[in-house]
Formats: structure tokens, C-alpha cells, sequence
């Protein structure tokens, strides 16, 4: 049986930008992806802690080492520039290797 599971977090990042003029998307600091295990391109789930709202889109990769979070098209009107938020991603997995996973999870706090 295969089951849905989280694979990628970058917890508590602050909103730097809000572009409702943009396609759509995520803009996300390259490093951050890096080290969170992200795609460009890949679906997230966004959960905005100031607000409460929580949204699918997908990632771009912003600037290296700027730190950048900003929300693009209809996403952009969810968000304010200075909200904390929380992106996950998620992958399948057969249920026999639950006990051997572990999502790759990264403390925007502490990297700011």
C-alpha cells in the first residue's frame, strides 16, 4: 500500500514579496530549496501562520542567499509581505518503508 507522506518543510519563513502581476508561484530562495529537497516546479502547499490561509502552487527559484519568499499571481492576495509561512511538499511511499523516512525540514527562522 502506498501512502502520502510529507518529504519537504521550510518552516517559519517570512513573506519578503507579494506579485499579483506574476503567472504564478512561489519564489523561493535557491538555497532553501536546495536544502529542503524541492524542484522548481514542483507542487507545495503553503500554510500562511498569520492568516490562517493554505494554498497549493508551485516553486521558482529565487536569488541565492537572499532569503526570498514572495507569492506571485492569485497567491500573492493570501499573503502580506511580513507573514510567517509554512511550505510542505509531499511524496508516496510504500507503507513498508514509513519507519525509514524522514522529511527533510528547514528552520527559516534560525537562517535569517
Amino acid at each position: 500500500m502506498e501512502i502520502e507522506i510529507l518529504k519537504s518543510k521550510i518552516h517559519r519563513a517570512r513573506v519578503t514579496g507579494a506579485d499579483l502581476d506574476y503567472v504564478g508561484s512561489i519564489t523561493i530562495d535557491e538555497n532553501w530549496i536546495r536544502q529542503a529537497g524541492l524542484y522548481e516546479f514542483e507542487k507545495v502547499q503553503v500554510l500562511n501562520i498569520s492568516n490562517g490561509e493554505r494554498f497549493e502552487t508551485y516553486v521558482i527559484k529565487g536569488e541565492r542567499g537572499s532569503h526570498d519568499i514572495i507569492l506571485n499571481g492569485a497567491a500573492a492576495r493570501k499573503v502580506q509581505v511580513g507573514d510567517l509561512v509554512i511550505i510542505l511538499a509531499y511524496t508516496r511511499i510504500d507503507s513498508k518503508e514509513v519507519e525509514n523516512h524522514h522529511p527533510r525540514i528547514v528552520m527559516a527562522d534560525d537562517l535569517v
